[in-house]
């Protein structure tokens, strides 16, 4: 498969907090130097705890936010610093489905009028008007045309999403990042969105960048799977790889908390509990990020960064891999 997005060395910085009047001001490292490639039609899922730089990750792909440095192609093209002007004709390949169905919303807008802002946004006059692509879209999704004109809030929280993946589709995307879309909602409700974007991906061909910290539902979804550990990915492998044999100790914490259906691999299973809190993205760790909470660390781990490098069939950043 072709590869159709290219992260190279990402990073972005926030200003934080300015101490005194001519004091400099704290920078904030929410991602550091990642790198990965997403092929036509798979959907990568990006997971870690909350605070490890997710969905800054999400919204710097779709070029939501300016990248600090770093490099960021599609399909070939470079458009890590593009203007609001040349971004527009990329912008409805790239298209981002939100966290929250409450407030990615408009309520003062119908269904109708927020389905079919992307073509107002890009110019675009769909075959048969913007009205008839709408409903058609709407049905597509599971929710009825007749919908049109609705309110936000006349939707429970699912509908809600269903709508949000709507206006992701408008314009016949290539690549959508899901940030986190199903963690708001019920299980239920959970598994008929998931089944609904493996269906859209299954039909038309897409790719995902799927965000979550909920590994069963990525485990579900994702073929293969990126670890993020304070703003650097620490391990990446395809699915069945990461989940039967974590080469990372992180990755290993993670997988240990994962609750488990069958009673008795409950008992077999140990389960890993890491010490500490994440640190601060203001002053990370010197070398290894994980060092501060790592059974495993040496001296060397806080000297040196590790490198992603390939270990069996997963790419990993550790000194001491599994």
């Amino acid at each position: 498969m072709s590869t159709i997005l290219k992260v190279t060395g990402l990073t972005k910085h926030f200003a934080g907090n300015k101490h005194g009047l001519f004091g400099k001001a704290d920078v904030i490292h929410a991602v550091d130097g990642l790198s990965f490639e997403l092929a036509q039609g798979e959907a990568l899922g990006l997971v870690g705890e909350s605070g490890c730089g997710k969905s800054t990750t999400g919204r710097l792909i779709t070029r939501l936010l300016e990248p600090t440095s770093g490099k960021i192609e599609f399909e070939g093209q470079d458009i890590t610093h593009l203007s609001n002007n040349d971004l527009r004709p990329i912008r409805t390949q790239l298209q981002m489905i939100f966290q929250d169905p409450y407030s990615s919303l408009n309520p003062r807008h119908t269904v109708g009028t927020i389905v079919g802002t992307p073509f107002k946004i890009s110019k675009v006059t769909p075959e048969g008007g913007v009205k008839k692509r709408v409903q058609e879209l709407l049905e597509i999704v599971g929710l009825n045309p007749e919908h049109y004109n609705r309110y936000p809030h006349e939707f429970s929280g699912g509908q809600r999403q269903r709508i949000g993946i709507a206006r992701a589709l408008a314009l016949r995307p290539k690549v959508i990042v899901a940030d986190e879309p199903v963690s708001a909602l019920d299980v239920s409700i959970q598994a008929q969105i998931i089944n609904l974007m493996k269906d859209l991906q299954k039909d038309f061909g897409l790719t995902f960048v799927f965000i979550a910290h909920d590994l069963a539902v990525v485990r579900h979804f994702a073929q293969r799977v990126a670890v993020m550990y304070l703003g650097n990915i620490v391990e990446i492998a395809d699915r069945d790889s990461l989940y039967s044999n974590p080469k990372h100790p992180y990755t290993k914490a993670l997988l240990s908390a994962v609750p488990e259906a069958d009673p008795d691999a409950v008992g077999a299973r140990e389960r890993i509990r890491l010490t500490g809190d994440v640190p601060n993205p203001i002053n990370p760790p010197s070398g290894c990020r994980f060092r501060t909470r790592c059974w495993k660390a040496q001296e060397v781990c806080a000297t040196t960064p590790p490198q992603l490098l390939q270990v069996g069939k997963s790419s990993v950043a550790c000194h001491f891999p599994e």
